[in-house]
C-alpha cells in the first residue's frame, strides 16, 4: 500500500506521512498540485489524501488530474474549512472525507475503507 498526502500545510502532511510510515504504511507527501502530479507521474500510488482547498489548484481539480494519470487511484478528501458544500462535493467524489485536525487512527480507518472498495 502506497499513499500520497497532499496539503499546503507542510508540517501537517509531513507529520501524517511520518506517522503512517511508522505504522508500516508507505506514505509520501506533496505540498501543491504540481508536486503531487510529478510524484504520481513518477510512481504508482494506491490512494491520495487531498486537501479540499489549496492555493492554485483545488483538491477536486487535483483529483481529476491525478485520475487521468492513474485511473485506478482511490481518493480521500480532508479539509479544515468543513463547509456543507465541501462536504457534499468531497463525499460524492471520494471514498472518504476527513475534517482537520485529522487523528491518525481516523486516517488509517478511512484508508482501509477506501482501499476495501469504497467509491472514489
Amino acid at each position: 500500500m502506497r499513499i500520497l498526502l497532499v496539503d499546503d500545510e507542510k508540517e501537517l502532511v509531513s507529520a501524517l506521512a511520518e506517522r503512517l510510515n511508522l505504522r508500516g504504511i508507505e506514505a509520501e507527501y506533496a505540498t501543491d498540485g504540481d508536486e503531487a502530479s510529478d510524484k504520481v507521474r513518477a510512481g504508482a500510488y494506491d490512494l491520495a489524501v487531498l486537501d479540499m482547498k489549496m492555493p492554485g489548484l483545488s483538491g477536486l481539480d487535483l483529483k481529476k488530474k491525478l485520475q487521468r494519470l492513474r485511473p485506478g487511484m482511490r481518493f480521500i478528501f480532508m479539509t479544515g474549512h468543513g463547509s456543507e458544500e465541501d462536504f457534499r462535493a468531497g463525499s460524492a467524489e471520494a471514498a472518504g472525507y476527513l475534517v482537520k485536525p485529522v487523528r491518525i487512527d481516523d486516517l488509517i480507518a478511512a484508508v482501509g475503507t477506501a482501499l476495501a472498495g469504497g467509491q472514489g
